[in-house]
């Protein structure tokens, strides 16, 4: 029987959410399995791994293959690492003191690079908000300032008009004048 370590696929549509499984390479990808290791959530940034780092290994030592995909993930946290280490460990070319202090280094700087990433995301957003605040205000000022410009062209507008009412009465006033005068004359 041949064992793989591999996802099995859960979640809802467009938003997968995956059980890191050891199951027989023969059954289906979400069928039937041997026992469930981990979960790895790939819609967070980083992605979300949660592991038995330690029955992970125990299945690999024991011949278990990983997918593709699995095998990234268990390099990712350390597991493949491990492995190595120990069977340095396993050959005589160092000890398991050294093993354990080589992979407590990588797995911090390992922490170390995943801590630094979530910052840059962090300050990427605030920048991103930053930004968006800034062009708001522009076009804020942009959307005011043209609110203005109507409303002095209607007030001057507005202002034409009264002055245009006003002219023809001063003109009738003025031509109905020398119709009397006319008038008196005649008379």
């Amino acid at each position: 029987m041949a064992v793989k370590i591999r996802l099995s696929r859960h979640g809802k549509k467009g938003y997968a959410f995956y059980h890191i499984v050891i199951a027989d390479s023969r059954s289906p990808r979400d069928g039937r399995f041997i026992e469930k290791i981990g979960t790895y959530n790939p819609n967070t940034n980083p992605a979300t791994i949660n592991l038995d780092n330690d029955k992970a290994l125990q299945w690999l030592r024991n011949g278990a293959q990983p997918t593709d995909t699995c095998r990234a993930i268990l390099s990712y946290t350390g597991v493949f690492m491990k492995k190595h280490l120990l069977d340095g460990v396993k050959k005589g070319a160092f000890t398991e003191e050294v093993a354990e202090q080589r992979l407590n280094a990588w797995l911090e700087e390992k922490n170390a690079k995943i801590q630094a990433k979530k910052e840059k995301l962090l300050q990427d957003k605030k920048a991103g908000v930053k930004v968006r605040l800034e062009n708001e205000a522009k076009a804020n000022e942009e959307k005011a300032a043209i609110v203005a410009k109507k409303r002095i062209d209607a007030a001057r507008k507005e202002a034409e008009a009264k002055a245009a009412e006003e002219e023809p009465l001063e003109e009738e006033v003025a031509a109905e004048t020398p119709a009397t005068e006319a008038a008196s004359e005649n008379a």
